[in-house]
Parts: C-alpha cells; structure tokens; sequence
C-alpha cells in the first residue's frame, strides 16, 4: 500500500493540463491585447484620412461669373475691382469668412488683401482691401445655401489682357484659386474669363 502511494504518474498529466491551460490563458490575454491595439490604430488611422480628406478639398466654388469693375480717378481707364459670388460646394463644410485669408498675386505683385473691419460703419473699399457686398449674416459664416458677393481692390489697377489670381485661404480646408484674365478691351463692367 505504501507502493501505491508512492507514485507519481497521475501528476505529470495534471501538471501537463494545467501548463496547458495556462498558455491557454496567456495566448487569449494576448490575443485580446493584439485586437485592441489593432482597433486602435484602425480607428486612429480612419481619423485621419477624414481629417486629410477634409484639408485637402476645398468648400468653395463660384457661383456665375467675375467680373472686373473700372477703377477711379487715374484708373478709370483699368479694372480697379474684382466682383464674384461664392458659395458652398456640394457636401462642402461651411467656412468662416472672418478668418478667411486673400492673397492676390499678377507677374508683377503678390499680396494679401485685409478684409474691412465689420465695426466701420461706412464699409468703404479701399486699397487692398475686401469686403462681402452681398448676402453676408452678421456671423460671416457661410452655410448651406449661403451665397457671399466679394468685392476686392487690389493695390494695383489692372489693363488690357492682365491675367491675376485671387487665392481665397480658409482656416481650414484647402486655399480655392481664381485665375482670370483682363479682356483685350475694357468697359464700366468687364466679364473676366
């Protein structure tokens, strides 16, 4: 009896089963860990193709035509005034314009344009300037079915066949370009092409 109690062979199984459920355990725990940090980095991942896709597509497109508008005095004979319509792009997110940026640029000149500040009471176009003549809320903030009138005085009066490019920069999202061209003849109001 003694004999009896003196084996052993029944625990190497045991010892067998439980090593084996222990790596059992362990390849679950990390399995689990490996999912998670493979969501993670999925989702991270979707985040940011959303966010580039967002950057890199402008909101803006122009409604109608630009036209080119005489200047005064001595520029009464040039295109003085750039005149166009925005609007939201379809699925377009909407833009701040109190934060949007002009920059305007010819062979000769770049440069930003300042926006006119929305306190002064007269509102009065002056050099390189903008300003939103039309369809503006008090917020500036252009939504849905909002369509902003933009009016730009460069500090430059533009001739016959000049060919100029206003960059509209938003905070966010990607800057949208108007390239233009002076027709060969100039009159009070000119459709740029």
């Amino acid at each position: 009896m003694l004999k009896i109690m003196n084996r052993d062979e029944g625990f190497t199984g045991l010892e067998a089963a439980i090593v084996l459920i222990a790596f059992v355990v362990v390849a679950a725990v990390f399995s689990y860990v490996v999912l998670g940090a493979g969501f993670f980095t999925t989702q991270k991942s979707q985040e940011v193709v959303y966010t580039s896709v967002d950057m890199s597509s402008s909101s803006l497109e122009v409604i109608g035509d630009v036209y080119g508008l005489n200047g005064t005095g001595a520029n009464a004979a040039k295109v003085g005034y750039i005149r166009f319509t925005v609007g939201l792009s379809a699925g377009g997110s909407p833009v701040d314009f109190s934060t949007v940026q002009m920059v305007w640029a010819t062979d000769d000149v770049v440069e930003i344009l300042g926006v006119i500040d929305t306190a002064d009471i007269d509102k009065v176009l002056t050099v390189k300037k903008w300003n939103i003549t039309d369809g503006a809320d008090d917020d500036l903030l252009l939504e849905d079915q909002d369509k902003f009138t933009v009016v730009a005085m460069p500090t430059t009066a533009l001739t016959e066949n000049d060919e100029f490019n206003l960059e509209i920069r938003p905070s966010v999202g990607a800057a949208f370009g108007l390239k233009r061209t002076i027709p060969a003849k100039i009159n009070e109001v000119n459709l740029l092409y």
